[in-house]
């Protein structure tokens, strides 16, 4: 089995911040999103090949992924950003048998081992929401078959959200989907995979629906934080060191080894990575990068990266890496 992870056809969701951290190397709980789903991969076991469609920062995340995991993996830049459908076909050269597809802006919770069993043409991963008028939802027949999906829908036909996982047995057919919708005209502005989909169902594809258990999404700013604090509670994420005399902690949080404390109260749902120093501040709701030092500030909401310097400010920030913020 191959597996398709695109790391720049969705576009970038986030702030100026990923402009320096590539978002698949965003943190959530203390790790690198794209670990969540790399340790899932080396579970599922079967994986012959990654191949990473990666944006402008590909230097960056091919150093990480290649230090980090055993995988044979193949990376490749999407110079231009023309969706989904364009950057699973530039792993075309390399598929030739089942290929998982993997966003890497969500977390999931799913037993991808259902794969190794299945009859069906591919699979396709949803969670059902209430707010379906946000995403692309998945139609299903009365066998839990896909019919159709439909983006942003302004009447609830489904509320199966589609979140960005799918693998796909008949990987011929898909990318004879793949090759019609970049002949047509754009679909919004984009060329679409899930087009692609729509394009095997017609040509009498099964494609199985599947509910994950969780469901964790880590676009933007606003669900990353809300990410953050649902990892940090539900799969037990949370960890700091003893507190001391003048350094509070209000739960959820997470801290890493070698980080400094001092006069401050950290929480809720905040994450420290190592090396960082909190000084005569209070975070609450705020993910911190890797060597940052913060003092007399008060954070609340905040994206903050790797080598930050943050004196003196109080509000809501987010900040690239080795950038500084100073208060008035």
């Amino acid at each position: 089995m191959k597996v398709i992870i695109p790391l720049a056809g969705k576009g970038t969701r986030l702030r100026p911040h990923t402009h320096v951290t590539p978002k698949p190397m965003l943190r959530i709980a203390g790790k690198p999103v794209i670990d969540y789903v790399m340790e899932d991969l080396q579970r599922l076991g079967g994986v012959e090949q990654v191949i990473y469609i990666t944006g402008h920062l590909k230097e960056k995340v091919e150093a990480y992924a290649r230090g980090k995991y055993p995988f044979d993996s193949v990376f490749i830049e999407q110079k231009v950003q023309d969706g989904t459908a364009g950057a699973v076909a530039l792993a075309r050269p390399y598929v030739d048998q089942p290929v998982l597809i993997v966003f890497v802006d969500t977390i999931f919770d799913a037993d991808l081992s259902v794969i190794h069993t299945t009859d069906a043409d591919g699979i396709i991963w949803t969670k059902e929401v209430e707010d379906y008028q946000r995403f692309g939802v998945v139609v299903t027949d009365a066998g839990g078959h896909m019919t159709r999906i439909v983006e942003k829908p302004t009447t609830p036909i489904s509320r199966r959200a589609n979140i960005g996982l799918y693998y796909i047995r008949n990987w011929k057919l898909l990318y004879e989907g793949i090759d019609q919708v970049l002949r047509a005209p754009k679909n919004k502005g984009e060329y679409y995979l899930t087009d692609a989909f729509q394009y095997m169902i017609d040509h009498g594809a099964k494609i199985r629906v599947m509910d994950v258990a969780g469901w964790y999404d880590a676009g933007k700013l606003d669900t990353l934080l809300e990410t953050n604090r649902s990892i940090l509670e539900t799969r037990g994420m949370a960890r700091h060191p003893k507190a001391g005399a003048d350094v509070v902690f209000v739960e959820p949080v997470y801290v890493e080894e070698g980080v400094t404390l001092r006069r401050s109260t950290i929480g809720p749902n905040v994450s420290i990575g190592a090396g960082s120093t909190v000084e005569g501040s209070s975070l609450r709701d705020t993910i911190v990068g890797e060597q940052a030092r913060i003092s007399a500030s008060t954070l609340h909401d905040s994206l903050l990266g790797d080598g930050v310097v943050v004196e003196g400010f109080a509000g809501q920030a987010t900040v690239g890496d080795h950038s500084e913020l100073r208060g008035a």
